[in-house]
């Protein structure tokens, strides 16, 4: 399986950094990957849905550790670009 797009929408907030939708052999997408800053490095979260009991299940994962491993490599490398275009455009960004 390659991974054919990503897309890295950022956000302003404490931890939550950004959503992602990665798209799958140009024929599959899944929407809502979270970018989350753990505060010990970054954590690529699935999406997931709430269930009755307050805990949430994710409704899309990687069944192997080497996929997720690329797959959060693949993530993680567009949110660093993505934001180090959005720092260089802020008037006051030290230089990357």
């Amino acid at each position: 399986m390659e991974i054919t797009e990503v897309r890295v929408h950022l956000r302003n907030e404490d931890r939550l950094k950004a959503f992602a939708t990665v798209t799958f052999d140009g024929c599959f997408v899944v929407r809502n990957m979270k970018v989350i800053d753990s505060g010990e490095g970054l954590i690529l979260c699935m999406p997931s849905r709430k269930m009755p009991d307050g805990t949430f299940k994710d409704v899309a994962h990687p069944i192997s550790a080497q996929f997720r491993a690329v797959l959060e490599k693949t993530v993680f490398a567009c949110y660093h670009k993505e934001a180090a275009k959005s720092a260089a455009g802020k008037p006051d960004a030290p230089p990357a």
